[in-house]
């Protein structure tokens, strides 16, 4: 007939499982269901791993206390499961920017390591193998004004991570040696606080002094 649809139904007994309920949530609330992510994936691994838990200070005060069951027991305890313990104890690095305290309790279980910025020689190394093709004598003045940059006092102290930014960024306006005119426009990638931008400014000839007779003392390499 027009305009009937004709629905098929398969019987009760094939749609549903003979399973019960309990036995149903057994095979759903196993591992083989997990999404197992990095913090899981460590503990579960056949190899001692290396896990980085990179800037720990920016994660929330939850994370962190659910983290000392694994800096602790070396276990994730899931509600519907139990406790995965760690086949092989995975090896955990924790990093912090100090934008907060960690607590007590994380500090307590790790063996504190400060990491100052590199000296002068290091500095020089990372600037010439992350930046191919950069002038050497450019190098050394960028390295040269960032330590003297990193005495004062600062709202922000630039890092590596600016030092880099800056010597690509001289590099493609295609300098070969540190002009005051050129630091003075390219600060902005240096220091990321007003503030501390205008008392660069204000002092830029003093520095300019400075690393030029540093630079007279650094040999040629």
């Amino acid at each position: 007939m027009n305009g009937t649809i004709s629905i098929s139904c398969l019987p009760l007994k094939c749609r549903s499982s003979d399973k019960s309920l309990a036995e149903r949530e057994s095979t759903i609330f196993s591992e083989d269901f997990l999404l197992k992510r990095p913090l899981l994936q460590a503990i579960t691994h056949h190899k001692p791993p290396v896990l980085l838990i990179d800037e720990l200070d920016r994660s929330d005060e939850e994370f962190e206390s659910f983290l000392l069951e694994i800096l602790s027991e070396w276990q994730i305890t899931i509600p519907e499961i139990g406790s995965i313990r760690a086949k092989e104890k995975p090896y955990v690095i924790l990093t912090s920017n100090r934008t907060r305290e960690l607590s007590d309790a994380v500090r307590r279980r790790c063996f504190y390591l400060w990491m100052d910025y590199p000296d002068y020689e290091k500095e020089l190394a990372i600037v010439r193998s992350k930046v191919p093709g950069i002038d050497l004598r450019l190098a050394k003045q960028i390295c040269i004004f960032m330590e003297l940059i990193r005495k004062q006092k600062l709202e922000k102290v630039p890092g590596v991570a600016e030092t880099l930014d800056w010597a690509r960024s001289l590099v493609m306006l295609h300098q070969d040696h540190l002009d005051p005119e050129m630091v003075k426009a390219t600060l902005g990638i240096v220091f990321k606080d007003r503030v501390d931008i205008e008392h660069i400014k204000d002092s830029l000839a003093d520095f300019f002094d400075m690393v030029g007779v540093k630079f007279k003392e650094v040999p040629v390499i």
